[in-house]
């Protein structure tokens, strides 16, 4: 905060995980959030950013009950869903968003586990599709099933994995398999996924631990954007818009 200073802080309120360790980790954050304007959000909110709709679609547990303007579909890959066993942390409790620019569609559904992804697109799909998937969770077991992975049938994947963090082959092969996807993009090689489970080279931003690149999205309102590799400076041009 001393580098980049914050003046809104955007969550869903108070923390449900209680111990010594997550009370100081949310005293710290209270204290920090104290600074400046605290925006606490719920399912249906919008940020107040200019030619932007950002969308809360999923805060404290709780999600949004309509779809959002183009989605609704009855979602056919519901039929297989099975859940998993209730997830009492905060990752239940994430913070998701749909954002839209224009023709642009992107969804970032922060660390949301399975069972509350499926109250978003079971058994219609609230969302509807995206150019640009933001992998859920960082790509571990616990998000990112099928049923609405391939419900938003993005054109371009991102998972904002660790080496050692997320990127688990499960997760990667549900995204590799998603209809319509032309292009997946990984922040980091994920070290224990094997190359098999990995993708090329020019499309992963960190090939080990030493570095700290990134990965960029220029959008333009038409739909067009551009995804780039700061790394290598590989750059990928994608047209149209996400499929309705």
């Amino acid at each position: 905060m001393k580098r980049l200073p914050v003046r809104n802080f955007v969550d869903h309120g108070p923390t449900v995980e209680t111990g010594e360790r997550p009370a100081a980790l949310f005293a710290a954050y209270a204290a920090a959030r104290n600074t400046g304007r605290h925006v606490p959000v719920k399912p249906g909110d919008s940020l107040p950013l200019k030619d932007l709709d950002v969308r809360v679609v999923a805060a404290a547990g709780e999600s949004i009950q309509r779809p959002l303007a183009g989605a609704g579909a009855v979602n056919p890959l519901c039929r297989d869903f099975q859940p998993a066993e209730e997830d009492k942390t905060e990752n239940a409790r994430s913070i998701g968003m749909m954002l839209t620019f224009g023709g642009f569609r992107m969804a970032d559904l922060g660390d949301l586990t399975w069972n509350k992804e499926h109250d978003l697109v079971c058994p219609t799909n609230l969302l509807g599709t995206v150019d640009v998937y933001l992998t859920t969770h960082h790509g571990t077991d616990t998000s990112g099933g099928p049923f609405i992975v391939h419900a938003l049938w993005p054109r371009v994947a991102i998972m904002n994995n660790g080496a050692t963090k997320g990127g688990s082959r499960r997760a990667w092969q549900t995204v590799h398999d998603s209809p319509g996807l032309q292009d997946f993009w990984q922040l980091h090689l994920a070290a224990n996924a094997g190359a098999g489970h990995n993708a090329a080279e020019p499309f992963i931003a960190n090939i080990d631990e030493t570095t700290g690149y990134g990965i960029k999205i220029s959008a333009q309102r038409d739909g067009r954007f551009t995804v780039s590799n700061e790394r290598n400076a590989f750059s990928k041009d994608y047209s149209g818009s996400a499929k309705q």
